[in-house]
């Protein structure tokens, strides 16, 4: 037995061989894949109803508000409750999120103003702000329910994988169906997606909830999951040196600005350049799925974060296309590195029983970190212009990386 499992940990498609693995990742793929043409949709929409760059930063904090507002209690709930109910609920609640924005995509343009349609996407965005507090960490949690400890790390990769592989297609199509289509009809195709995505998630098996969890008051549940962070200096280290690294490091923000009125490249084009850095991800993940990183996973993490600043400053000078999707096609390869690393981190330094959680708490520092970083490049390029404002944001990224490289020790040695 000792030997079958050794063998199955080094067989790359390990996780995909459960069926409930697959079903999970086939529904997680196709409603990220709807959920990232809505997100690089609505920032385009947004600047062409307000041409103000401040209120694409002003999409992050609308949802950044709630989901974080709410994350500690959401794992409180994720870990007493029944996992897939939370996860089909979620996705229920996003599918009537985007028939509200197709409608106001259809009767809007007749029955309201500028505003008041950007009014209305700010206020369901909001929506999705408080659902994704409960279903980004459920999704997490679903994983390490469903995969066996010891293809833990295969099962992260492939997760991660999947994420950005709906993220990259996500992106880019989005550019080429407002090209073709408009902004309604890319809605009908994110309406689709997510419907799809709930059917194969169905598919999986009631996922019961831990019975010591269950018992817990509310505040005592998430004083534990707190604490649990707080001491696993590893942990730690990784999700703040990922929060200050995206708040400060996110030029995709811009990027809306950066392909209409300075590289001049159109709706395609900004297709493109939302999907480089998910490209590039993809890109080394599959490379990481083939080859797993076996030593010195820590440091690697701080130097990938350090480069990733560097092609953020590349960006932001440049005038030319090629280079600037070159340059975000390599920050995806080094930020895909530090999101396995990262992921691998969290599932296996955390108890099953404390998932929710702890997914919470990483929901938090990393997926709320990219809506605090889209909300600071809006308010950045108000107070200094787009590009000093990106620029800003590189060296302060390099910054964070040299001061976690010497004051998070753990982290730097980190190895599994």
């Amino acid at each position: 037995m000792e030997q079958n499992a050794s063998q199955l940990t080094k067989d790359p498609f390990a996780a995909l061989r459960i069926n409930e693995f697959r079903n999970l990742m086939t529904g997680r793929f196709l409603f990220i894949m709807g959920l990232r043409m809505m997100g690089t949709l609505v920032g385009w929409w947004i600047y062409e109803l307000t041409n103000e760059p401040f209120a694409i930063g002003l999409i992050g904090l609308a949802e950044v508000i709630p989901a974080v507002s709410l994350a500690l209690y959401a794992g409180h709930v994720i870990d007493k409750s029944e996992k897939r109910k939370i996860i089909l609920t979620g996705v229920s609640l996003y599918f009537l999120c985007a028939i509200s924005l197709l409608l106001l995509s259809s009767y809007g343009k007749t029955q309201l103003g500028n505003l008041q349609i950007a009014i209305g996407i700010y206020f369901v965005i909001f929506c999705t702000g408080i659902i994704r507090s409960f279903t980004g960490p459920g999704f997490g949690t679903l994983v390490g329910e469903i995969v066996p400890k010891n293809l833990l790390q295969n099962a992260t990769t492939w997760s991660q994988g999947m994420w950005l592989s709906a993220s990259v297609v996500g992106h880019a199509s989005v550019g080429f169906m407002i090209a073709g289509f408009g902004i309604h009809g890319s809605l009908i195709l994110v309406v689709a997606l997510v419907a799809i995505g709930f059917f194969f998630i169905q598919k999986i098996s009631v996922k019961p909830p831990h019975p010591t969890v269950v018992e817990q008051k509310p505040l005592e549940s998430v004083k534990e999951g707190l604490r649990f962070v707080l001491n696993t200096k590893e942990l730690l280290g990784a999700l703040s040196l990922d929060l200050f690294a995206v708040l400060f490091g996110g030029a995709v923000a811009m990027v809306p600005v950066f392909a209409r009125d300075i590289l001049k490249v159109g709706p395609i084009g900004f297709g493109w350049l939302n999907a480089a850095t998910d490209i590039g991800a993809m890109l080394i993940i599959v490379l990481i799925t083939l080859f797993p990183v076996t030593q010195k996973q820590g440091k690697k993490l701080l130097l990938a974060v350090a480069g990733f600043g560097i092609c953020i400053i590349v960006f932001a000078v440049s005038k030319i296309f090629w280079i600037s999707f070159a340059a975000l096609l390599m920050s995806g390869i080094l930020d895909g590195f530090s999101m396995i690393v990262r992921g691998t981190i969290v599932q296996l330094k955390t108890p099953s029983h404390m998932r929710g959680r702890v997914m919470s708490v990483n929901s938090m520092f990393i997926n709320s970190s990219n809506e605090l970083g889209q909300f600071e490049s809006g308010l950045a390029a108000r107070a200094m212009g787009v590009i000093p404002s990106v620029i800003f944001g590189g060296v302060m990224t390099i910054l964070v990386v040299i001061t976690t490289w010497f004051k998070a020790p753990k982290l730097k040695e980190m190895e599994y």
